[in-house]
């Protein structure tokens, strides 16, 4: 039985995974701790509440005292670190809160773990302190670079990746110097329930469904490998149970794709569903759909954000050859999927869309 700590377990991946963690793991007791920022969502967490292996903390990963009485008390022997800030967009504009969050909070965790796992108070045979990161840390790929892998050098290019980064040496540091049981997955873009509504999948169903303008930085060429939340929990998994101490894995989708080409997608799903479905019409009237238009009649171009990286594309051959791990989610399929959650669960998205969020919208999103 493992006693998992998930740190960020509120927000959109960690949710998700505490979710998919105990669905399979009946025996396990998961522990989340989260800050509850504009991220962080309750409601996310609603379908666990009943588990009685489940436990909500409100706290700060930064906060040393709080997670070593957290790893103490309830003898964690496992942490799955979620916690972070993660839009690029918020860390050319503020990037003083990615730097806490990322590195701070991820040393502070590094820190209690060290003296709670190796420490004179006690010494756990079996720990595991797994570090969830991204691809944006190793920069920026050409249309016909090779994919990342996990021996390609580091060349962060924005302030949140640069945080990433610095986290994810970190992680490696303590195993290296202090012997920390560590492992780190390096994952390509997520999409699925509960994400939240400023990154590009979620904004661009919502905006869709409201008849909102649908805004393409630059000339939307820029290509990300897509990843079905759910295939980067089965990626965690593998890792966590048969991933070597101190290695990185890379988790991807196979599911490169152009943003305006995703864009496009989900505008034809929202036409076909529309066409299929009267009630559809009935309940989002705003929407283009509604009307018997087309969905990227919302399309609008939009300056170009600074420093934005043209290709992300993984390379998940050492997940697979060693963990046995692949994405099963086709985009396709998974796009149609996710769309239908969004439609399904407007009371869900409508309650995180407040005014803070919709203001913010509106300054960096700017037509």
């Amino acid at each position: 039985m493992r006693r998992l700590l998930v740190t960020g377990g509120a927000g959109f991946i960690g949710s998700n995974f505490v979710h998919y963690w105990l669905d399979r793991h009946a025996n396990d007791r998961v522990l989340v701790l989260d800050a509850l920022t504009y991220a962080g969502n309750l409601a996310n967490l609603e379908p666990a509440k009943t588990n009685a292996n489940f436990r909500l903390v409100h706290g700060d990963i930064c906060n040393g005292e709080l997670v070593e009485s957290i790893l103490r008390e309830q003898a964690i022997d496992t942490i799955v670190h979620f916690a972070a800030e993660s839009h690029v967009d918020r860390s050319i504009v503020g990037p003083d809160a990615f730097i806490q969050t990322n590195v701070v909070g991820t040393h502070a965790l590094l820190k209690a773990a060290r003296k709670i796992w190796l420490g004179s108070e006690k010494q756990l045979q079996t720990h595991r302190f797994h570090h969830v990161s991204t691809d944006e840390v190793y920069g920026s790929l050409g249309p016909n670079d090779p994919a990342f892998t996990e021996t390609t050098p580091y060349s962060p290019n924005s302030p949140y990746s640069a945080s990433k980064a610095a986290s994810d040496h970190l992680v490696r540091a303590y195993h290296h110097t202090y012997g920390l049981n560590v492992t780190t997955s390096n994952c390509s873009n997520n999409y699925g329930p509960y994400h939240f509504p400023e990154k590009l999948v979620p904004l661009t169903i919502v905006n869709i469904l409201l008849g909102k303008p649908l805004p393409i930085y630059g000339d939307g060429r820029n290509v990300r490998d897509w990843l079905h939340v759910t295939d980067h929990c089965r990626g965690i998994e593998a890792i966590l149970e048969r991933g070597r101490v101190g290695e990185v894995y890379n988790i991807g989708g196979s599911g490169e794709c152009e943003n305006i080409d995703l864009v496009h997608r989900l505008c034809e799903i929202a036409d076909h569903l529309f066409a299929a479905d009267a009630s559809l019409r009935h309940m989002y009237p705003s929407s283009p759909a509604a009307q018997g238009r087309a969905s990227k009649d919302l399309i609008s171009f939009v300056k170009d954000r600074p420093g934005h990286d043209r290709r992300y594309a993984i390379n998940a051959m050492k997940s697979r050859t060693e963990l046995g791990y692949a994405a099963k989610v086709q985009l396709s399929a998974g796009l149609r999927d996710v769309f239908t959650w969004y439609v399904n669960n407007a009371s869900w998205w409508r309650a995180v869309m407040d005014g803070s969020y919709r203001e913010w919208v509106r300054e960096h999103y700017s037509m």
